[in-house]
């Protein structure tokens, strides 16, 4: 057997049609800040990319900025919600990625109020808990995110934003694992600020994007130069933005076929853990987690627990336990913690998550494997 990759949640293989793209443009070496023909060309990459990505997530080209990661965007939107908008309190989550949660917690630090919307016992949010929050009228920057990247669990965008709409608050959500993966249209969704990563979607690394919903304006944390309309100083990467154009113009191209491919392999791959290992159990509701996301509880003493992952990957099979940012330190997850009691936190909790490519013959190899631990 091959190398199996079941970790996409983590990040994404290239495809070869974005790695083809990025290497015409890497040889157009012009800085695009030039004025001469050189620049102007790698421009005009940017800017024809810009309007590529407005187009595919229903946003205007103005409302598009590019940069490193969603790990810069979120930092960036949680800090200049403070600083350009005056906003004197933020409501989180405590399933939020570290991304999030981390930046969140440092304003709170230096006096800003924080407050975390309660989890219910299937994972998803209360929402009735998130309107009591924001009957507390004062200005807010509300972080919470799309789809959870440990559990797939995906919330309720809409229903967030409306609360959000109601009460005057600011609407900011990490889209890293839905951009490219549903369809989007920022223009009608009640979202001030979403961040993604092209990474997820087959694109490179290094290449991320944030959306500033029209006529909301942030101040640049990073200065220097004029990038990005003056929001980002630093030389922009041509090859990386267009690589994440193309990765996600194939995203949404093939999105139907490949999305009825994972979502039946998904079913498949629960199904036969469940048949071959009684007692797995699903880690948040099936009905209303992402398709190509799957954590579970497996039914294994801790002792085999502690070498789980390890021995999969003796076995050239690579899964993980939740977020790949934090996979070395040896934490218990804090999104678990967040809905598990202590006996279901005690279980190995393992996330699979899926791509197009992966095979009913791969997740056959697994279940067996899983089943020799």
């Amino acid at each position: 057997m091959n190398k199996i990759y079941l970790d996409h949640a983590a990040t994404t293989y290239v495809k070869p049609e974005v790695i083809e793209e990025m290497t015409q443009v890497l040889m157009q070496f012009g800085n695009p800040s030039s004025t001469h023909s050189f620049g102007r060309s790698a421009k005009s990459l940017i800017e024809s990319s810009r309007k590529q990505i407005a187009a595919l997530l229903g946003a205007k080209a103005k409302e598009i900025l590019f940069n490193s990661c969603a790990t810069e965007g979120n930092n960036w939107i949680i800090h200049q919600a403070v600083k350009s908008f005056g906003v004197t309190r933020i409501i989180s989550s405590e399933m939020e990625h570290h991304a999030v949660l981390y930046p969140v917690k440092a304003w709170q630090k230096q006096g800003i109020a924080v407050e975390f919307v309660k989890v219910l016992a299937d994972g998803q949010l209360d929402l009735v808990h998130l309107e009591s929050l924001l009957q507390n009228n004062q200005p807010t920057l509300v972080s919470l995110m799309h789809i959870n990247n440990e559990t797939g669990i995906i919330n309720d965008l809409v229903g967030i934003g409306n609360l959000c709409k109601q009460y005057g608050a600011y609407y900011h959500a990490d889209m890293v694992q839905s951009v490219g993966k549903y369809p989007i249209n920022l223009a009608e969704l009640p979202v001030d600020f979403m961040v993604a990563s092209a990474h997820k979607f087959h694109g490179p690394k290094g290449a991320g994007l944030v959306y500033v919903k029209s006529p909301l304006v942030l101040q640049p944390t990073i200065l220097g130069g004029e990038q990005e309309k003056g929001y980002r100083a630093g030389t922009e990467a041509p090859h990386q933005i267009v690589g994440m154009a193309k990765a996600l113009e194939l995203s949404y191209e093939h999105l139907e076929a490949e999305r009825t491919h994972i979502q039946a392999l998904k079913q498949y791959t629960l199904e036969q853990l469940q048949q071959h290992l009684p007692g797995t159990e699903p880690n948040g509701n099936p009905e209303m987690t992402t398709y190509n996301i799957l954590n579970v509880r497996l039914p294994l003493s801790a002792e085999k627990a502690s070498m789980l992952l390890f021995a999969l990957d003796m076995k050239s099979i690579a899964i993980s336990r939740g977020s790949a940012c934090q996979s070395g330190s040896g934490k218990p997850s804090h999104v678990l913690a967040c809905f598990l009691n202590e006996e279901q936190r005690a279980k190995p909790n393992i996330r699979i998550s899926f791509a197009e490519n992966n095979t009913k013959e791969e997740i056959d190899y697994l279940v067996a494997t899983l089943t020799e631990a």
